[in-house]
């Protein structure tokens, strides 16, 4: 386990450090210039973002999380990270800042070793069950090796200097190693149950346990656990997507070269086509994803299972893409839950009614990317009354007032 020892996540589920809660509480006593005492409920990609910004601005951060750090969508994503391919729409703005931010993350904490930081290039192709032909004449892309299936027309659709990955759950655990050992932030688990708000603004966090910590100031980034909670899901939806992967060890782990693959994936007992993704991994692995459709979220995290179907397309699809890639090969089965708003946009911002109370969440299958920059504006939000990094007016949760919730 990545995780320090001297953290909370090596503490069992249901208990909570106590003395944890109190050294927060008793921050109270202190003169008014003390550090800005900020709680972030959530332990994903969004929430251990935005603690580490927070903290290295001086405020004094307490993460709470239910389970363990990266447990979810952000230790089961594929960590792609883009410059561009978000250019034109609304979030723009948002991942150039961040897919720069991970860039010097890296050098900061050096990503290569930490977590597998690199650049590659991105690869779009069909691929036929039924076809005998491996690439057609009219190619933009010359094919490595390994990619020996029924492919046709592959492009470059991603160089070196637009497109990279991390490994998610190595990112976000060596970024809250740092908080914590370098900055001081604490990391509580528990299960949140309420805010207390008074004359509309937060006091305090509330956990399930009878646990409360103090706060100036608390950010949600609860993920597709957002609708959970009843101060946010009264106000917007968040709903989940459920992600399926696959991670594989490839028969000749030196013949993988660095090149994510997005398939058009054309299978003999289905219609339409499928859009799986394959990423080779520094660690040797290659991850394997698709199959997503909305489900119910669970309550917990650690219940989250795939199904049997799609987890047998995936290793079908891998096994059809490169020889190299056989379903002997597997080593995880997975799922997760993808934030999804009903706009399509991120929720970033103060929630409307609540001083105090922050919002980060929704941001679907690009939370690994945006992780840093909307980590880096709220902090400048919350500590500032505004963010330079980039411009939250358009991902705030006021938009959602006075509209008709689907």
């Amino acid at each position: 386990m990545l995780i320090c020892m001297n953290l909370a996540v090596a503490i069992p589920r249901n208990r909570i450090r106590i003395s944890t809660i109190k050294s927060v509480q008793s921050q109270d006593s202190q003169p008014m210039d003390h550090p800005k005492r900020v709680v972030v409920c959530g332990g994903g990609v969004i929430g251990v973002c935005t603690a580490y910004f927070l903290t290295k601005k001086g405020a004094s951060v307490t993460l709470i999380e239910k389970s363990t750090i990266a447990c979810a969508a952000s230790g089961k994503a594929g960590g792609f990270l883009a410059l561009d391919w978000c250019d034109g729409g609304p979030v723009e703005h948002l991942a150039r800042a961040s897919f720069n931010l991970h860039r010097s993350l890296s050098q900061e904490l050096n990503g290569t070793e930490a977590y597998g930081y690199r650049s590659l290039t991105a690869l779009s192709l069909t691929v036929a069950e039924e076809s005998k032909t491996t690439v057609s004449s009219s190619s933009s892309a010359t094919l490595p090796s390994w990619i020996d299936g029924p492919t046709h027309g592959p492009k470059t659709i991603g160089t070196h200097e637009t497109t990279a990955q991390v490994h998610p759950q190595l990112f976000t655990r060596t970024l809250i190693e740092n908080a914590v050992e370098k900055y001081g932030v604490k990391v509580v688990i528990g299960k949140l149950e309420r805010l207390v708000v008074e004359g509309g603004k937060v006091e305090s966090v509330i956990l399930e346990s009878g646990g409360v910590v103090d706060a100036d100031a608390v950010v949600l980034a609860l993920g597709p656990w957002s609708n959970k909670l009843e101060l946010l899901s009264s106000r917007f939806r968040v709903s989940g997507l459920k992600a399926h992967s696959i991670v594989l060890e490839p028969k000749e782990a030196n013949a993988i070269t660095q090149h994510a693959l997005f398939l058009s994936y054309r299978a003999s007992n289905r219609r339409t086509p499928l859009d799986p993704e394959v990423y080779p991994r520094p660690t040797g692995e290659v991850y394997v994803c698709g199959m997503s459709k909305e489900e119910e979220v669970p309550d917990d995290p650690e219940e989250i299972r795939g199904n049997e179907e799609s987890i047998a397309m995936l290793k079908r699809v891998a096994k059809t893409v490169s020889s190299h890639l056989g379903e002997e090969g597997v080593k995880v089965e997975q799922a997760c839950f993808l934030p999804c708003t009903d706009d399509g946009v991120p929720i970033i911002g103060e929630v409307p009614g609540v001083k105090g109370c922050y919002v980060a969440t929704g941001h679907s299958c690009w939370g690994i990317l945006n992780g840093p920059a909307t980590g880096a504006a709220v902090a400048e939000l919350v500590l500032d009354g505004h963010s330079t990094i980039v411009d939250l007016k358009r991902f705030s949760p006021a938009r959602f007032v006075g509209r008709t919730k689907a």
